[in-house]
């Protein structure tokens, strides 16, 4: 759902809950909500984690994982995890 060009492997056996990390919402061994969090596939997941490098800032990102937040929320909401 984040699907950064040029980073994206588009494998959904690889697609697990990415985080996004927000301070006053996380914290040292304290993961934030479910509801700020996006499906992704595992080189989404590194690179929003910033595990790899990208030709990407933190700001540019944060963007990309904020819209793959919104398409996972749509895909619950039509598939009836959420309402």
């Amino acid at each position: 759902m984040i699907r950064i060009p040029g980073i994206c492997n588009f494998n959904p056996e690889t697609t697990s809950l990415a985080h996004f990390r927000m301070a006053g919402t996380c914290g040292t061994g304290i993961k934030p909500s479910d509801w700020q969090a996006s499906l992704a596939c595992s080189a989404c997941h590194d690179a929003v984690d910033m595990r790899v490098p990208t030709q990407y800032t933190k700001a540019e990102l944060d963007l990309m994982m904020c819209h793959g937040i919104l398409r996972t929320h749509e895909h619950w909401r039509r598939i009836g995890v959420m309402k």
